[in-house]
Order: C-alpha cells, then sequence, then structure tokens
C-alpha cells in the first residue's frame, strides 16, 4: 500500500499546541535526524548545529523562556535549531567530506576558494542574517519529515535566543534560531485556511 503524498503530508500537518507526552521511538528520531541532514544550504555550507532536548528538567527551565508555551514540556523532543556562525569552520569540514565522497582536488579546491570569498566579502551582519536564513530551510525539512514518518510538530520562534544558549550553555558561535517541538498531537488541527493562489502568484 502507497503511503501518502508529500501534497497529502502538506495538507495535513499543522501546528501542534499541545503534545500528549509519549516519548518518540529513538529509530524514528534516528531516521528524522538523517532526513534534516539532507536538507538544502546556500553554497552546501549547512550552517547550523542543532541541540535535542529530551530531559523533562532543562524544558522546565526552558519554559519561562518561551512564553510558558506547553509545547516546549509536553513534545517528546525539543529541537533548538541554532545558526552556526563558524563559517569557515564549515567550509574545512565539508572540504573533508568531499573528499571521502571522492570529488576530485580540482573541485574541491574551487569550492573551497567560492566558500572562502564568500565569508571574506560579505557583511558580518549580513552573514548572520544569510546564516540563519539557512536554518529555515533545514526546520522546513524537519517539519515535513516528521510527518512523513507519522510525528507531529511544531516550529516555533517565540523563545529568548540568549536565554536559552545559557540554559543549554551553547558556545558564543551557535545563535539559537527557531525551535520545533516534536511528539504526538494531544489536540485537534483548526481548519487550514490558506490565502487563494490568485493572491500569492502574480
Amino acid at each position: 500500500m502507497c503511503g501518502p503524498t508529500f501534497h497529502d503530508i502538506v495538507q495535513h500537518r499543522y501546528a501542534v499546541k499541545k503534545f500528549d507526552g509519549r516519548k518518540i521511538p529513538e529509530e524514528q528520531m534516528q531516521e528524522l535526524y538523517d532526513i534534516i541532514r539532507y536538507a538544502p544550504s546556500g553554497l552546501n555550507f549547512q550552517p547550523w548545529k542543532i541541540k535535542v532536548v529530551t530531559d523533562p528538567e532543562v524544558k522546565q527551565r526552558l519554559l519561562d523562556a518561551s512564553w510558558n508555551q506547553s509545547q516546549i514540556t509536553t513534545c517528546s523532543h525539543l529541537l533548538v535549531f541554532c545558526a552556526n556562525e563558524n563559517l569557515k569552520g564549515q567550509i574545512e569540514k565539508i572540504a573533508v567530506e568531499m573528499r571521502h565522497a571522492g570529488i576530485g582536488e580540482e573541485t574541491v579546491a574551487k569550492y573551497e576558494k567560492l566558500a572562502k570569498d564568500f565569508v571574506v566579502h560579505v557583511a558580518q551582519e549580513q552573514l548572520k542574517v544569510w546564516t540563519q536564513h539557512n536554518v529555515f530551510l533545514a526546520l522546513a525539512t524537519a517539519l515535513y519529515g516528521a510527518a512523513s514518518l507519522g510525528i507531529d510538530a511544531c516550529p516555533m520562534g517565540g523563545f529568548d535566543p540568549e536565554r536559552f544558549a545559557r540554559i543549554l550553555d551553547l558556545p558564543p558561535s551557535l545563535l539559537p534560531t527557531m525551535l520545533c517541538a516534536l511528539g504526538y498531537a494531544a489536540d485537534e488541527p483548526p481548519p487550514k485556511v490558506r490565502l487563494p493562489l490568485s493572491e500569492i502568484f502574480i
């Protein structure tokens, strides 16, 4: 029997407001992690780190830093998507993986030059914004990947990044940008309201 199409997933996914507290099996989470790993990114930088929070005590500490939204403490896994500002380090890691994949040294060298030139010539603040924009690509991949596995999710931007960074003891190079709470819904999806095509495509 065929599973749901991507169109089905897009239409039926919704932002869960409360989870039932059940734990997602670890093998399913590993499958989801691998899906997220293949998210697209500019220049293939993959400029993100994702902190996985499952400890109830830590989630309780994060609750006040996220406007007391119940998803934080009722979810099974909380993914904290962080923009990784250490882009030079990313270039080195990607180059290593390119070599491991059997990509020729000339191609790797061209990539390294292009990527390093990008980092050098783009203003620091613009780089920060660019990096955070890439995080949204990973988040979207997580949302639809979770739905494809029967996992419910809620993307969340309502939180204090600085407090999250302190509570989770993140290094300065990692900027908490978005959250994704994962689990099994304890609420019902509302009617899906979207603008008509004529209001979107011009």
